[in-house]
């Protein structure tokens, strides 16, 4: 079934059990890190040495070609660039 025109995309970054920083695209973030968990199937094989804690980071889009542009950029930054971000999106939230 195809998702409604509406219907926002999510940039994301899930924290690892380890400390690292995965960044992904989705429409249900509650599912998507529910899947990451092994919860869920269908989660990234990213995960399966190293287990999701949470989500640190999101963004919303409109649409799918604008949240995959933005995770492009996400992850050409360096870590300690992706840290930042966390640590801006926390003062917001």
């Amino acid at each position: 079934m195809p998702k409604p025109l509406n219907t926002p995309w999510w940039v994301y970054m899930v924290e690892t059990r380890k400390g690292f920083l995965y960044t992904g695209v989705t429409t249900d973030l509650e599912r998507r890190l529910r899947q990451h968990r092994g919860e869920l199937k269908g989660g990234a094989k990213y995960f399966r040495s190293d287990p999701a804690v949470a989500i640190r980071y999101r963004r919303r889009f409109k649409d799918r070609s604008l949240a995959q542009q933005c995770e492009a950029k996400l992850k050409r930054l360096t870590r300690a660039q992706k840290l930042a971000l966390v640590a801006k999106a926390k003062t917001r939230a």
